[in-house]
């Protein structure tokens, strides 16, 4: 195939692509050594991606109003010229499914398919916080289950008791994670007792037969909803988990209401690990298909337009702009993701006798891949950017440090390019990337469950700084409303 162009015009057929993606696939796992998931890849409509943006991207998701609000503000921007489209969307399963848009071009169609399919792909599927933490072969099961038992308690229970509930789990996702210990799991023998007890429910509770029946015939009585969680007093504290600690012992939450807490902080803990590694996964998928596209080129197999069009969408995405530009607001993870990778290649090849000394574990060793795919695989952003970071890149990006305290009237500048600053340069960086600082650090630490019942909190402030007065009212309401008695929240110094 290598010589003769995959296609030579933007429109592109279901056997252009069938045909571009297996030229992908091969330079992807024989010249890049990437280790992925099936593919499953998608064409769909634009009206189609704002669901799926909508919908957390995900392509199954039970009904909430939040939802369908981010559609209708995403669609106005989008009709309205405010905001583009998205290339693609990817789902961490396996199979890993891939949506592309019909509206792109046929390079466009090639660009994503590199980038999602097999970049993303590959950092699922290898990633640690992804391995120890989520389950690819089982998500898509669990979604339809979630759509479907959410669905089926809004006909029982009527859709605003539902709304209460989920409202206030929505409130508290980023409290209902667990952060540094794997999730207890049930034994077996409990597994199993929760399933037929769960199937029973279901065959119970399926009753649209019934409503076909002539007036004046009833249906049988239906049962409640099995409490396979009951309320039993035996607590563990401190609790960082605020959503299984109020699902495993709220003294007034029904069975029903339990399952929808554990739907939801499993979502939670579903997308944790794609919050801790934003840089590094689009890092690795920009990287990957910048490198495939280019091997493309490089073989004959896409022409010069082709390669150009890939070019300009590719440097828009990796676009920086400065502190001082209106459209600043923060370092791009793409820019940055993508400049560590590329460097990383580089002090691999070609390294200079600085990075002899901050890299001696691959500089010049020729092994980039082995590298990358080492780096891909065992660090998260935080720990990413301490370890790879260069002094060439804080040079390039022009990166400094300030010491800004409260009651004085000027900042210091606390490091610059020397060896010590661009140590706490990175060092500095690498913190901003910790979703253990930026997150509050809230735990249940008492609850007097002989009493009246009051859940203690306490929120651990870092560097002093306290929760948002309004937000946190809000935000303990929902904790009441699911707990059923009172919840006193308690700031104390780290």
């Amino acid at each position: 195939m290598s010589g003769k162009l995959l296609f030579n015009e933007a429109e592109w057929d279901f056997a252009t692509l069938d045909r571009t993606y297996k030229a992908i696939e091969e330079i992807a796992l024989n010249d890049l050594k990437l280790d992925v998931y099936p593919n499953q890849v998608e064409i769909i409509s634009s009206e189609q991606m704002l669901d799926a943006y909508s919908s957390l991207g995900m392509p199954l998701m039970y009904n909430h109003w939040s939802f369908g609000k981010l559609f209708a503000r995403e669609d106005t921007m989008y009709r309205a010229g405010y905001s583009a489209l998205a290339y693609e969307i990817v789902i961490n399963s396996s199979p890993c499914i891939s949506y592309l848009l019909e509206e792109n071009t046929m390079t466009m169609q090639a660009l994503v398919m590199a980038h999602a399919a097999f970049g993303h792909n590959h950092f699922f599927k290898n990633n640690y916080l992804f391995r120890q933490w989520t389950n690819a072969e089982g998500i898509l099961d669990y979604l339809a289950f979630a759509k479907h038992y959410i669905s089926a308690c809004e006909e029982r229970y009527g859709r605003e008791e539902v709304e209460f509930v989920l409202d206030a789990a929505h409130a508290l996702m980023d409290q209902g994670v667990f952060r540094y210990r794997r999730p207890p799991k049930p034994s077996r023998e409990r597994v199993l007792e929760k399933r037929r007890r769960r199937a029973a429910y279901e065959e119970e509770a399926y009753n649209d037969l019934w409503r076909t029946l002539p007036a004046g015939i009833e249906p049988p009585a239906v049962p409640p909803t099995p409490d396979d969680e009951e309320f039993d007093g035996d607590i563990k504290l401190p609790e960082e988990n605020l959503l299984y600690f109020i699902e495993k012992n709220s003294p007034t939450l029904r069975g029903w209401q339990r399952e929808i807490l554990r739907i939801v902080r499993n979502m939670a803990q579903y997308f944790y690990p794609q919050r801790q590694t934003k840089v590094m996964n689009e890092g690795c998928a920009t990287f990957v298909h910048h490198t495939i596209m280019n091997i493309l080129y490089d073989r004959g197999m896409i022409s010069e337009g082709s390669l150009l069009e890939f070019l300009h969408s590719h440097t828009s995405v990796v676009f920086q702009p400065e502190f001082d530009d209106r459209r600043f607001s923060g370092l791009n993870p793409y820019a940055l993701g993508f400049a560590m990778m590329s460097d990383i290649r580089r002090i691999a090849e070609y390294p200079t006798a600085e990075d002899r000394d901050w890299f001696p574990a691959f500089a010049g060793s020729g092994d980039w891949v082995g590298a990358l795919k080492d780096a891909w695989a065992n660090y998260r952003d935080e720990s990413f950017i301490e370890q790879f970071l260069s002094p060439k890149l804080i040079r390039d990006f022009r990166l400094f440090a300030l010491y800004d305290k409260a009651d004085e009237g000027a900042y210091n500048v606390s490091a610059i390019h020397n060896e010590q600053g661009y140590r706490k340069v990175r060092s500095l960086l690498a913190r901003q990337y910790d979703t253990g600082i930026a997150d509050p650090n809230i735990q249940v630490v008492d609850a007097d469950l002989k009493g009246d019942r009051t859940l203690f909190l306490e929120h651990k402030m870092y560097r002093g700084i306290p929760l948002h007065h309004a937000t946190k009212d809000l935000v303990v309401a929902h904790i009441e409303r699911l707990w059923g008695h009172d919840v006193v929240l308690e700031e104390v110094a780290d």
